[in-house]
């Protein structure tokens, strides 16, 4: 099981209000900073996570060469569509709006949006309707 994960991204503000917004519907909001001067990279760090607990970092690094993907669990439909209508409306661009996607399997249910830098995510819900 993963406990964490975390990215750079080109910019760090601009990542942290597309995050804080975005994850909402999600149940994630910021939990923590870490500043520059107190982490290993040099760089600003933020941590999303639901209860406290933060396990969906971004970095302010610098742009990754490629993009990334990473689905969130949803608990229910309806937080799939909020969440899509909240990350575009925090200016991501869509990736595939909220539905169905047999080919992985009869219930899941998710939406892909592009975030200010590429990176391909997702809010994902396996249960039936």
């Amino acid at each position: 099981m993963i406990d964490h994960i975390g990215f750079a991204v080109s910019d760090y503000e601009r990542g942290k209000a597309f995050y804080t917004k975005a994850l909402v519907p999600l149940g994630y909001t910021l939990i923590m900073e870490v500043a520059g001067e107190n982490n290993a990279s040099g760089h600003p760090a933020a941590g999303f996570g639901i209860n406290g607990k933060p396990d969906f970092w971004i970095g302010g690094e610098g742009k990754l060469e490629k993009p990334l993907h990473v689905a969130i669990v949803a608990k229910d439909r309806a937080s799939v569509d909020a969440f899509h209508k909240a990350a575009l409306a925090a200016g991501g661009k869509d990736n595939g709006g909220p539905g169905l996607r047999p080919q992985y399997h009869p219930n899941y249910y998710g939406a892909f949006v592009f975030d200010p830098d590429g990176h391909n995510i997702e809010a994902v819900c396996h249960m039936p309707a």
